[in-house]
Formats: C-alpha cells, sequence, structure tokens
C-alpha cells in the first residue's frame, strides 16, 4: 500500500521540462558542477499533506537544482536551458537584474556573495539556484592535526564530531553523504555532524547530503558550544531540523545554503543560545526558515541577529520567535533579508507564544517580501505545542521599512491572552502591504493589547 501511496504521489507531481538539472551553466568562462536537489511540489495541497502526513513527506517532492561558484569580481552567468525560453526572472528583485535572452540561453551578471534564483518561462517551482561565493580568506593546512578534512567526491559518513578547536574542512566538489547512527544507549539517532566544545570552525564550499536518513531521524549539523562559526557550505535534504543550534554561545553561520523538502526540516532553529548571527545565507525548505525557540532543557535566548539572508518559505514561517518558548527571550533583529517566496499557511513575521516566557525587544526591519500569504501575527494562547498551563508575555515589537507585495491576507494580528497577558507596546514604522502604507484597518486585535504605535 505504501509502495501504492509514492506511486500516486509521484503521479502527482508530474515534472515539467525543467524539472531535471538539464541546465548548463558557466560562471565567468568556467562550466561549474549543477546539482539536482529535491523541493517542495507547486501544488499546494500536495506541500500541506508533506507537512501534515510527516513520514509520507519523503515521497512528495518535485525536482530543482543548484550550482555555486567563487569569484573576486562581477562576473557573467550563461544559463543554457534544455528548451525555448520565452521569459526568465532572477530573484530576489531587489538585485534589479535583468536577465538577456538569446535562444536558449540566458546571460546575466552577478557579484561576490549573490545568492540568485532564476525562473524560466514563469516557472518557480523547478528553479536553479547560483550561488557566488567570494573567495576564502586564507587556505586551509590539510596536515594539521586539528583539520578534519574531506576533499572533492562522494564521501560517506554517519557521525563526525568535531570538539574543541577544530576545523573541519568540506572542500568544493565534496558530498558528505550522511548515514544514520543510532545511539544504542539512547536509542535515538545522532546528528551527522555534530560540534560539541569552543572555538569550532565548519569551512569549505562543498555540501552534505541527508538524503540516505530516513526521515525524522537526525540533523545535518548540530551546535552545542561557544565561539563557533559554520561558513559557506551547503546542506541538503534534512531529515528533521537541519541546523539546530542549542545552549550555545557566540556563533556565527555565515553564507551557508539550505535545501530541504521533508516535514520538519527546519532551516536553523536558534534554542536557548546567545550572540548568534546568520548572514548572507539562503534557505529554501518546507518548514520553519529562521526561528528562534526556548527549550525546557536550557536558558534563555539573547541577542540573536539574522540579516542579508535569501528565504524561501513553503508551508510555515519565514522568520519567527516560537512556538516553543519556555525561557525568556530578547533581543531578536530580523534584518534586511529578502523573501522571494512565502507560500506558507502561517504567518511571515510572527511572535507564536504558546508557553510561559517573556518576550521582548524583537525586531522586524528592511525586510522585502515578494509575496506572503498571512503578514504578521503576535499571538498568545495555547496550542498544541504548549508544555505548560502558564502563558506569557509579549513587551516591545518593532516592525520598521517593510515592504510586501502579493500578500494574500495583509492583516496585522495582535492578540493577547489575558489581563495578566499582554501584547504591548508594538511599533509599525513605514511598512508598506501590497503599495499601500499599513493603517489601522490592517490590524485585527483584541481586549488584552496595549500601546499600538504606527506610523510613516
Amino acid at each position: 500500500m505504501r509502495k501504492l501511496v509514492s506511486i500516486l504521489l509521484i503521479l502527482a507531481c508530474a515534472l515539467p521540462i525543467f524539472a531535471k538539472p538539464g541546465f548548463i551553466v558557466t560562471v565567468a568562462g568556467k562550466r561549474v558542477t549543477v546539482y539536482s536537489v529535491k523541493v517542495s511540489p507547486a501544488d499546494s495541497l500536495m506541500r500541506m499533506k508533506g507537512m501534515d502526513d510527516k513520514h509520507a513527506s519523503e515521497d512528495i517532492y518535485e525536482m530543482a537544482a543548484f550550482c555555486s561558484a567563487d569569484i573576486s569580481e562581477p562576473s557573467q552567468v550563461k544559463v543554457k536551458v534544455p528548451g525555448d525560453v520565452t521569459c526568465a526572472k532572477v530573484l530576489p528583485s531587489s538585485r534589479g537584474i535583468k536577465p538577456c535572452i538569446n535562444g536558449r540561453e540566458i546571460s546575466f551578471e552577478a557579484i561576490p556573495g549573490d545568492r540568485l534564483t532564476l525562473e524560466v518561462n514563469g516557472d518557480e517551482i523547478h528553479s536553479l539556484h547560483i550561488f557566488t561565493d567570494a573567495p576564502e580568506d586564507d587556505d586551509i593546512d590539510i596536515s594539521d592535526p586539528n583539520v578534519i578534512y574531506y576533499g572533492p567526491g562522494e564521501h560517506h559518513v554517519s557521525r563526525i564530531i568535531v570538539r574543541s578547536n577544530q576545523t573541519l574542512y568540506i572542500a568544493r566538489g565534496a558530498v558528505l553523504y550522511g548515514e544514520m547512527y543510532l545511539n544504542a544507549q539512547t536509542g535515538i539517532c545522532s546528528p551527522v555532524i555534530s560540534l560539541i566544545g569552543d572555538n569550532i570552525k565548519v569551512r569549505g564550499r562543498g555540501i552534505v547530503d541527508g538524503s540516505r536518513c530516513s526521515t525524522l531521524t537526525t540533523h545535518l549539523l548540530s551546535v552545542n558550544g561557544n565561539n563557533i562559526s559554520v561558513e559557506g557550505i551547503t546542506l541538503r535534504d534534512g531529515s528533521v531540523w537541519t541546523l539546530p543550534v542549542r545552549n550555545s554561545k557566540n556563533v556565527v553561520i555565515d553564507g551557508v545554503k539550505i535545501l530541504g523538502y521533508r516535514a520538519n526540516s527546519d532551516g536553523i532553529d536558534i534554542c536557548n543560545s546567545e550572540n548568534v548571527v546568520v548572514r548572507n545565507c539562503f534557505i529554501r525548505t518546507l518548514d520553519d526558515l529562521i526561528v528562534v525557540k526556548t527549550l525546557q532543557s536550557g536558558g534563555p535566548c539573547r541577542n540573536v541577529h539574522a540579516y542579508h539572508n535569501v528565504l524561501w518559505n513553503e508551508v510555515a514561517h519565514a522568520v519567527s520567535v516560537g512556538a516553543e518558548l519556555r525561557k525568556d527571550v530578547s533581543g531578536v533583529v530580523f534584518e534586511d533579508c529578502d523573501i522571494i517566496h512565502d507560500k506558507g499557511r502561517e504567518w511571515s513575521m510572527r511572535v507564536y507564544h504558546c508557553d510561559q516566557a517573556r518576550v521582548s525587544d524583537i525586531v522586524f526591519r528592511n525586510l522585502r517580501f515578494e509575496e506572503s500569504r498571512n503578514f504578521i501575527s503576535l499571538w498568545i494562547n495555547n496550542a498544541i505545542w504548549s508544555s505548560s498551563d502558564e502563558r506569557g508575555h509579549i513587551d516591545g515589537v518593532v516592525f520598521e521599512n517593510i515592504v510586501a507585495d502579493k500578500v494574500i491576507n495583509p492583516v496585522v494580528q495582535l492578540l493577547g491572552y489575558d489581563e495578566g497577558h499582554l501584547v504591548e507596546n508594538v511599533t509599525i514604522s513605514n511598512v508598506t502591504v501590497n503599495g499601500k502604507a499599513v493603517t489601522d484597518r490592517n490590524i485585527q486585535c483584541n481586549q488584552f493589547v496595549n500601546n499600538i504605535n504606527i506610523k510613516q
């Protein structure tokens, strides 16, 4: 029966001409490798099924492609496609790129650090993601005993533990296929890569792939320590949360690309951690993209800054705080990000609060949404994720310099719980939705909301 369902799902997600990585790409005159990647399907009902029927999600997908190259200056990108081209679009729109079409070839200029998506003939789903990284600042010494090195080629790994003062380097052209590692004592699958300790680095331009791990089993890369950086690599097809940061301090995630389609394949989950930076990343996953949480086993979460990222949300939240909020959260800033697609059934910007913590000083600033289903929500109540009978508090949230187009539900939802558990001190400044400034008419609130300040 399961096999029959899988066949039917695949047939339901029949693929058009650009489904396979039939793209041929050159960057600065050099041909680059194009990799295939499973992504959520175009049909919204199938995407929701993938989220709700979690184990079946591994069979609900279509195919897209990605490639990457190092460039040190503006460079020409040429893409040959396997069919006739009538139109082409390069996202994010804020880059202002107008591609040239010559028969079946599309060309445009990219700069170092670009995280671009090419959509051909209006086909969003089977797109080509193009990442142009700046060259790395220094060479890696593979003879250093504190360097764990993976060179070009395929590698099969089950459990990599990177400890204090070590560097894990995954070179361009390397693909690490994670194999499940079941801890016999706990009965829990260990992450493919675990960073445990202090002063740890992960670097390179290679790929870590979780396709051989059963759904809902293991993280691709888990962070638990202090003074940690993860730079430049691509994480493909996580079976559950892709890159969780737990009980950590002073963490930088820079230029990481995350592509996932299965249920609970969140991008980056920042849990009970302090001084965390997420910048220059690209994330396209079925579930949450960048989310802040505080689980019961840990302390508060403070000083999180996510900026200059390009995001593609399929079902859940693009940038959010919650749901699990058992300890206090403060000082979270989502800033200067492009959300090129947001097809989620949840809310694009949200504090989703169903526990007892105090959430304060949250900022959403200089964000550009190219589409959205549901706009803004600050919400306190019971939910499936609640672990306590006590409710919390939301105090001090700023929405500033935000432009959102193609928003289906342009509502700003502000819902407190009761007189002791308020949503209060909310500022909305220079926020435009569907070409119009947000006003009181956009606000949906109850009696447990205090001090809303709207200004243009």
